[in-house]
């Protein structure tokens, strides 16, 4: 039966996942057969499986830095916040309902189960579990019926490793503070700290790491010095869009994101940004479109109806319409490929009170919403004449989008069904794939549409390379040994 090890926070963002991702690739390539697992997780940033389910990005990643096939029991309940209703309830990877905060509460300890039966079938097919937690391991005011942090290390039986981010300040605090306020039954599986995200001569922190140590009695495990590159890989927490990507002043082309309330799936950026060409302008719905800009780009979202009001209400989308007169470039990826329509109904009120709503009529599409969630790994062919090539990415969506636009598809795909739709004039279009700008070929052409130089760059080879270089940063600020040596 596998070892298993789990990584808690102080706090959210504290580097939990990309640790976990590069301790991933770091075991694997000592041969060891490794699956990262998170019990629950909250957020709008996922991925389909290739059993049709659907899993926290950050999990996606680790098993990507494992090597191994995504599959739902690493990460069996997944939150996705979508406005009026609460969050979406998801378990092993399928839809299974819906609460607001407080009536979760009271459903976590019925998803225990669940959680453990996954926990069991990853033990079962591996050498090594690394386990991430979620939030903040001293939320002693959520502890009962936990199922993220101590409340699965003590069912599970497995021994923790605390992270604490000495970027954000009081770190030392922090570790302190987490062993003072947990229970001590829950204390007693800590067996250790990590200070991760550090800058500056690591000797200025001995004393540091050594008081941490005395207060706590866990072992120093390590001082991971801040890992730059890891820009380079794919976010998963929104956090990641408050503090955006700097300025490209010799950028060829720019890219205008709304960023509304609801955002989800917005590693669909990750590719753009990566282009050396492209400057990506994440504004808010209150904020002016910029004379400069070259595309608008309208991404997903968890709750369309409510986003759509929001970039109303803000005012931005009468600059987009503007923007469309004057012959510019508008696209919409899934809840943006709905926005861009004349009406969406939602008829069941998934997303709240049932009604209809005007979309920004860029295209001539209705969307109806429903229950039914399509999760899908597809392959495709653009149709338009100035980007027609081939693409890979993944379905995630609830509703369906005809009209006569549609009769002008964005793309034919693998399957034969048509996707999406494009305007009469070519200019505006619409699909339900995510995932597009990471194929090589299509975001080249994409880039040549907008009138720039096709992109030299090899977008999933600079994630594998990335993560190979986070695996030997953490191989030389910690002891994998001793890791090893801790999990049981």
């Amino acid at each position: 039966m596998a070892r298993a090890l789990m990584f808690q926070g102080t706090g959210s963002d504290v580097g939990k996942s990309l640790l976990v991702a590069g301790l991933a690739r770091a075991f694997t390539l000592r041969g060891l057969k490794v699956r990262p697992f998170k019990p629950q997780n909250m957020s709008n940033n996922a991925a389909v499986t290739a059993d049709g389910g659907e899993i926290g990005r950050a999990q996606a990643l680790q098993a990507r830095a494992a090597r191994v096939p995504l599959s739902v029991h690493m990460n069996p309940v997944l939150l996705k916040p979508q406005g009026e209703t609460g969050a979406q309830v998801v378990v092993q990877g399928r839809v299974y309902g819906t609460a607001k905060a407080a009536a979760y509460q009271g459903m976590k300890p019925s998803l225990l189960p669940f959680v453990l039966e996954s926990f069991g079938r990853l033990k079962d097919e591996a050498d090594l579990v690394l386990v991430e937690g979620a939030g903040s391991a001293s939320e002693v005011n959520l502890r009962a019926g936990d199922i993220a942090n101590m409340g699965f290390a003590r069912a599970a039986g497995v021994p923790v490793v605390v992270i604490g981010d000495i970027d954000r300040g009081g770190v030392i605090a922090a570790l302190v503070g987490t062993k003072t306020v947990v229970d001590p039954a829950d204390a007693a599986l800590i067996c250790g700290f990590i200070v991760n995200r550090f800058r500056g001569d690591p000797s200025l922190f001995a004393a540091g790491m050594e008081t941490i140590a005395r207060h706590t009695g866990w072992a120093a495990l390590g001082l991971v010095p801040h890992f730059g590159e890891a820009i380079r890989l794919p976010a998963e927490d929104a956090l990641a869009l408050v503090a955006p990507p700097a300025a490209k002043p010799g950028a060829g082309i720019r890219i205008c994101v709304p960023i509304l309330p609801h955002v989800s799936n917005f590693d669909d950026l990750d590719p753009l940004d990566a282009e050396p060409s492209v400057e990506v302008r994440r504004i808010r719905p209150h904020e002016t479109l910029p004379v400069d800009t070259d595309l608008v780009l309208l991404i997903g979202s968890k709750a369309t109806i409510a986003d759509l009001a929001a970039l109303k209400a803000g005012g931005l989308h009468h600059d987009i319409l503007a923007f469309a007169r004057r012959g510019g470039h508008v696209m919409g990826l899934c809840g943006g490929y709905q926005m861009l329509g004349e009406t969406i109904a939602d008829p069941d009120g998934i997303e709240g009170e049932a009604k209809i709503a005007r979309g920004l009529g860029l295209l001539k599409v209705h969307t109806v919403l429903s229950p039914d969630k399509r999760l899908v790994e597809v392959k495709g062919v653009a149709r338009d004449s100035a980007v027609a090539t081939p693409f890979a990415g993944y379905e995630m969506h609830m509703g369906v989008t005809a009209g006569a636009d549609a009769g002008r598809p964005f793309a034919v795909l693998s399957d034969g069904r048509p996707d999406g739709a494009r305007s009469a004039c070519g200019r505006v279009s619409g699909t339900y794939v995510h995932g597009l700008f990471a194929s090589d070929a299509f975001r080249s052409g994409l880039l040549g549409a907008l009138g720039g130089a096709p992109s030299q760059a090899a977008y999933e080879q600079g994630v594998e390379e990335t993560l190979d270089r986070l695996a030997a940063h953490l191989a030389a600020h910690l002891d994998l040994d001793r890791l090893l040596s801790l999990a049981r």
